[in-house]
């Protein structure tokens, strides 16, 4: 076997995810404080099937389909600081990984693939959330959406995040379910995947993103690692 073949078949020099809707399901905690700032109003609660489509968007689509209020109306910031308040109190009661995920991440630290978290989730939600989850001791980087100045579709975070790993990111991958993670990875030189089973819209359509593939369920990442990766020269 040529060197380029044997190279092409190293595992990723790292594998990041995405929060929200790739690595955890935190739409009933969503849901559940957007429900009691509901009820404070004395609004009826909305199904949590009717949030979850909205996750991906953060407070902004989450805020619009509850209320229907915009980030430009006058009363958008205080409505913003008690929903995320609310959220922050009870952050990991019914969130969970998404069946799969906890046997995909062991099979990468069984192999000493490191993986990390990059999420545009603020650092003061994103590291109770996965310290709740005992996922904080787990993965070896968390990039948070306010650790710099620029967050995702901006490829700044995944590189930053590559940088502290000391991985390649042309041998490095990132699996996300929103278009702006797949547009961050291509643009930081990365293999992307589409968590398909995240928090995807009617409206989506993952296959056209461009990533190198679409996983409709976590375990699917497993057999992705024993594909020969495409060639791509370190810059």
């Amino acid at each position: 076997m040529s060197a380029l073949a044997e190279r092409a078949r190293e595992p990723p020099a790292c594998v990041l995810f995405d929060l929200d809707g790739t690595l955890v399901d935190t739409a009933p905690d969503l849901a559940a404080a957007l429900n009691r700032l509901r009820a404070e109003r004395e609004l009826a609660p909305l199904p949590v099937d009717s949030i979850r489509l909205t996750v991906s968007q953060g407070s902004p689509g989450m805020l619009k389909t509850a209320f229907g209020v915009l980030p430009d109306d006058p009363a958008y910031p205080e409505l913003n600081r008690r929903f995320l308040r609310r959220y922050r109190a009870a952050i990991a009661v019914e969130s969970a990984l998404f069946p799969g995920i906890d046997e995909v991440l062991a099979r990468l630290e069984s192999r000493a693939i490191v993986w990390g978290v990059v999420t545009n989730k603020p650092g003061w939600l994103t590291e109770p959330l996965l310290k709740g989850l005992g996922l904080w001791s787990r993965a070896a980087c968390v990039v948070s959406g306010d650790t710099l100045s620029k967050a995702k579709p901006d490829p700044e975070p995944l590189l930053h995040a590559c940088d502290r790993l000391a991985a390649s990111p042309q041998r490095s991958w990132y699996v996300g379910d929103a278009e702006r993670d797949i547009i961050a990875g291509q643009r930081a030189g990365m293999r992307t995947l589409v968590a398909g089973f995240g928090y995807l819209g009617p409206e989506d359509r993952p296959r056209d993103w461009g990533a190198d593939g679409v996983l409709e369920k976590p375990g699917e990442l497993l057999a992705w690692l024993e594909r020969p990766a495409p060639f791509k020269p370190d810059v």
